[in-house]
Parts: structure tokens; C-alpha cells; sequence
């Protein structure tokens, strides 16, 4: 037995489209009702509809292609409804009567007494002005979200600013608070510090002046900043960076790993006696990208934070803020907690 074949699914445009018809159809059929009730002596409520639906449904087909036009487009939402309805009216019109005519058999009347056409030219109008505010509501809605998006974008990057400013001033203070205790006690050491520190503060440098960074760029500035803090906790801190060959040149929104290893640090080696271990690690999925911060250090509370300690956590809402702003629903962030200790921090980004 054969399966049966499935339809592949309808494009937003097409999707969009299907319903303006429907609509339009829809509303064609209150404009024949009013039509038969203001002129029962006249016409048939089914021939009052039929000659609504073709006027109509011509009427939004023209508004539509119009509307599609690049010099429509750009004359702005507004302009380009007033000029879908002036030339989509009273080609739906004639096209509509024609049609319906057609269909009929009979001989084409577009034209006549005014008071024979002047409920058609009401109803094509109704329903030209009902297809127009559709398109126009579509459009502004349209703006709206893309103004929404814009401003959580611009947020998000001010963000990202603020926690450069904040983040870079207390990692320098303490480097060279130990690179001043290291100067006369291990020279060598301090020579490794300050190389991971240039290395550091040239992918810091980089990272400022654009939104955007490879994940190679991100794992450099990763394991220079490691480097450092691992000079400074000594054996209390080991660390691991995996990052396939593949995945190198991958686009990510720049310092987006920093603070899951910060708060990895902070929170979970530091304040453990005897330390633990950091791994950073990249993996291609079925469904995009998969990046993992995870550590053995404390772990996460036993119950969620209160509100009073949230500012502990401003990392990660960074990090999400972040990648809403730049992927919307495709990108995620999850906190579990690791095993047998520990917690482990998953940004995963769809394709």
C-alpha cells in the first residue's frame, strides 16, 4: 500500500493571502444581505451575492497586486493603501461585473442608470475600503513588530556596552593586583600573565568594536581569559575548551560565553574549597548549534533565588536578553544542574 502523499505546507505569503480571500468573501456576504434587504424589488439575495463575491474577490485581488508593487511600497504604508483602493475599486468593478456577467450568460452591463448601479458601486467600494484597512492593519502591525524587535535589539547592545564597562575594569584591577605580587616573587609567571593579558585585551578590543564574533574568535578570548584566572587560583581551577574544526567560523553575537564562565567561576569554583574544573565545549545538532558551559564547582541553590539576589544572576539574564534580541524564538538558554556536582549552562541556537 502506497502512503498518501502529503501537501507541503503553504508559505506565509500564500497563508497571508488565503486569508485576506476568505475574509473578503466573507464580508462580501453581509454587503449582499444589506444590498437584498435596502432593495428587495430589485434583486435575489444569491444574485446580489454572487455579483458581491465576484466584485469583491476581484477587488482584493487587484488592491493586492498593487499594493505589491515596488514603487507603491515605497511611498509608505498610508500612500500605498490609497492607491491599492483607487485603482483596485474600479478595476474590481469592471472586472467583477464582467465575470459575473460572463458566468451568467448574459449580456455584459457595466454601466447604466445611477440608481441601477449605484448600490454595486456602493458595495464594490465597501468591500475595496474593507480589503485596503486589512492591508494597512497588516502593514502597521508589520512595523510595529519590526520597531519591537529593533528596540530590544538596541537594548540588548546597550546592555552589552554597560557590561563591558563593568566587567573589564574588575578583571584588569585584580590581574594586576597579582601581576604586582608575582613581578618579585615568580618573574616567569608573571611574563605568562601579562602575555594572556595582551592576548586578552586585543580579543576584548576586537569583540567592542563589533555585535559580531566567530566562535574561534569567542574560544581565543575564552582561553586567554582561563589562562589568567587559572595563573591566579593556581591548581584550584582546571579547564577544558572543545571546539570542532567545523564549528569555527560559526556567527555568535560577540562576548556571548563570557558570563557563563564568569558565573561558572564566581559562583561555583571560587567558593569551593579545593576548586574544580571549567569546560567550554561546541557541538553541531539536528537542529543548529549547541554550546555548554559547565563546571564542578557548588552547583545551584537547593531553591530558586529570591528577588532580592537577583542582580547575582545578571549574567545570565544578559545572555538571554541577547539572544532573544538576536534570534527571537530559534536561540535558548537552560541552567542545570551537573552530576554529580556543579551546573551546566546550555545556549542552543537553531539553524
Amino acid at each position: 500500500m502506497t502512503a498518501p502523499a502529503v501537501l507541503p505546507p503553504l508559505s506565509a505569503g500564500a497563508d497571508r493571502i488565503l486569508r485576506l480571500f476568505a475574509l473578503t468573501a466573507l464580508f462580501c456576504v453581509l454587503v449582499a444581505a444589506v444590498l437584498t434587504l435596502s432593495q428587495p424589488q430589485r434583486d435575489s439575495f444569491w444574485r446580489n451575492l454572487w455579483f458581491s463575491e465576484c466584485i469583491g474577490l476581484w477587488a482584493a485581488f487587484c488592491g493586492a497586486l498593487v499594493h505589491q508593487l515596488p514603487w507603491v511600497r515605497r511611498r509608505g504604508p498610508r500612500a500605498a493603501v490609497l492607491i491599492a483602493l483607487a485603482v483596485g475599486a474600479p478595476l474590481g468593478y469592471v472586472l467583477g461585473y464582467t465575470t459575473a456577467y460572463a458566468v451568467l450568460g448574459e449580456p455584459v452591463h457595466i454601466a447604466g442608470a445611477a440608481d441601477a448601479r449605484l448600490a454595486a458601486i456602493g458595495a464594490t467600494l465597501l468591500a475595496a475600503g474593507f480589503v485596503s484597512y486589512l492591508s494597512w492593519l497588516r502593514s502597521r502591525l508589520r512595523s510595529e513588530a519590526t520597531a519591537r524587535a529593533s528596540a530590544q535589539q538596541l537594548a540588548a547592545e546597550s546592555e552589552l556596552r554597560m557590561l563591558r564597562a563593568q566587567l573589564d575594569p574588575h578583571m584588569l584591577f585584580n590581574t594586576l593586583a597579582n601581576l604586582r605580587a608575582l613581578v618579585d616573587e615568580d618573574p616567569a609567571s608573571a611574563r605568562q600573565m601579562i602575555d594572556r593579558l595582551i592576548t586578552y585585551l586585543r580579543a576584548a578590543l576586537a569583540a567592542s568594536r563589533s555585535e559580531h564574533a566567530t566562535l574561534q574568535a569567542e574560544f581565543t578570548q575564552l582561553a586567554a581569559y582561563l589562562d589568567i584566572m587559572a595563573l591566579r587560583l593556581g591548581a584550584r581551577l582546571r579547564y577544558t575548551l572543545e571546539l570542532p574544526e567545523a564549528l569555527q567560523g560559526w556567527p555568535v553575537p560577540a562576548m556571548l560565553l563570557q558570563p557563563l564562565v564568569e558565573n561558572a567561576l564566581r559562583h561555583g569554583i571560587e567558593p569551593k574549597i579545593g576548586g574544580g574544573s571549567v569546560c567550554v565545549s561546541a557541538r553541531r545538532t539536528e537542529q543548529g548549534l549547541e554550546i555548554e558551559v559547565s563546571d564542578s564547582g557548588l552547583g545551584l541553590p537547593p531553591e530558586p533565588l529570591p528577588p532580592s539576589e537577583a542582580d547575582a544572576s545578571y549574567g545570565l539574564v544578559y545572555v538571554r536578553e541577547r539572544l532573544r534580541a538576536r534570534y527571537g524564538q530559534r536561540a535558548s538558554l537552560h541552567l542545570l544542574r551537573g552530576q554529580p556536582s556543579g551546573t551546566r549552562a546550555i545556549v542552543r541556537i537553531a539553524a
